[in-house]
């Protein structure tokens, strides 16, 4: 794969980064989303339903519906409360998409039948097991995806092929999305103002853990964003806070000696990532160049880091995974694979050339921060078109996988 240019500029005012190939004008444009089968998502569970219990896992296959909505009609098809229904994490609504969501029904009650005879346009019951608890957000493991790309000019394909099967082997920089953003990219400017005392916060605790969510994203981003700038997203600095990929635990990056050589080199082998802040009371703060970065970001923002504390409620703090794996990358690129999964465009030369692109994402992952990094994506589902870069402004708020820890607005 030919090298590709490092960033010049760090984050901007909404968390912008820059794409790892140039700026978005070098990189070829590609559609996504010219129909909901253009974005296939399924999600991969933490763990089986126990088939006992008071909670029934419902297993669904959503088209145009958003995860809340389509929540909320299984669970009136099961005279159950939808405010106590569970599950793992957002699904897209211009998608095709399978997932997993729990409720509350007694054990009296059989809900296949309920199910079977409900009218749930745009959901496909796909199986119904009872488990003794309800499911949680952040119970997954990832979610794999298939996703066709359109309109990519035929010169460019080669190129992005070996770009793509080059983030098989060493990921992309783990940048949140706009869809973090909120709908109109200005939720951290107002979870900001909120922090402040300027403006009074929202009274919904949802909505709270929404705005928040979105400012510890956005510092995360410009973390990012300034790791990357000097090549040390990938690796891992004295007293950096690791992550491990096979255990997910939290480690010290010896600021010396023998062991800070091995943690080196478990980062080059992609076993251990270094980790970046979603702020909050109790977060971890890791040591050395790394923890002053971090208090840098922060104090800028906000002056003193403990204006924090008093919004434990929304959000205690966390961390968050530099580097995004991305495994099984497959790309199939000829105008049979694309025209099958979306056959309406197949006679349409402006978006029946281009590629079909597999892969699966750990939880938190977003399919077009990966995406980004070899396109100029344009949302054709989307009333604003360009989605050039993770968190780019001007861009579009798909509803796409918001799956760090679950929900929007949960801790990572």
């Amino acid at each position: 794969m030919t090298a590709t240019a490092p960033p010049a500029t760090a984050a901007g005012p909404r968390g912008d980064l820059p794409a790892s190939a140039g700026s978005p004008g070098d990189l070829p444009t590609a559609v996504l989303r010219s129909s909901p089968a253009d974005f296939v998502v399924e999600e991969l569970p933490a763990y089986a339903p126990s088939g006992r219990g008071e909670h029934v896992f419902v297993t669904f296959r959503k088209t145009g519906r958003t995860t809340p909505d389509a929540v909320r009609a299984i669970a009136l098809a099961l005279g159950a409360d939808p405010g106590g229904a569970g599950f793992a994490g957002m699904k897209d609504r211009h998608a095709i998409t399978t997932q997993t969501a729990s409720f509350q029904v007694p054990l009296a009650r059989d809900p296949a039948p309920l199910l079977e005879k409900a009218e749930l346009p745009g959901i496909e019951i796909l199986a119904v097991t009872r488990h003794d608890n309800k499911l949680k957000p952040g119970h997954l493991v990832g979610n794999r995806f298939r996703i066709a790309l359109r309109g990519i000019a035929p010169e460019a394909l080669p190129l992005a092929e070996r770009r793509l099967a080059e983030i098989g082997r060493v990921g992309v920089p783990n940048a949140f999305g706009p869809q973090r953003f909120g709908r109109n990219g200005d939720n951290p400017e107002r979870a900001l103002a909120w922090i402040a005392g300027r403006e009074r916060g929202p009274r919904d605790r949802r909505e709270q853990r929404l705005l928040f969510s979105a400012l510890q994203s956005l510092w995360f981003n410009e973390v990012l964003a300034r790791r990357e700038a000097d090549g040390t997203w990938s690796a891992v600095l004295p007293g950096d806070l690791a992550k491990k990929r096979d255990s997910g635990g939290l480690f010290l990056v010896p600021l010396e000696g023998p062991e800070l050589a091995d943690a080196e080199a478990r980062a080059a082998a992609l076993a251990i990532s270094a980790t970046g802040p979603m702020f909050g009371r109790k977060m971890r703060w890791p040591e050395g160049a790394p923890g002053a970065l971090e208090r840098e970001v922060l104090t800028a923002a906000i002056g003193d880091p403990h204006k924090l504390d008093a919004f434990a409620h929304a959000g205690e703090g966390t961390r968050r995974p530099l580097r995004l794996e991305v495994d099984g990358m497959e790309v199939a690129a000829s105008d049979a694979d694309v025209s099958a999964t979306t056959p309406e465009a197949a006679g349409d030369p402006e978006t029946r050339h281009g590629i079909v692109v597999s892969f699966v994402l750990p939880k938190g992952g977003y399919a077009t921060t990966v995406l980004g990094r070899v396109f100029r994506l344009v949302d054709a589902s989307a009333p604003r078109p360009s989605i050039s870069r993770p968190g780019a402004a001007g861009a579009p708020p798909p509803e796409e996988d918001e799956v760090e820890e679950g929900q929007p607005g949960a801790d990572p």
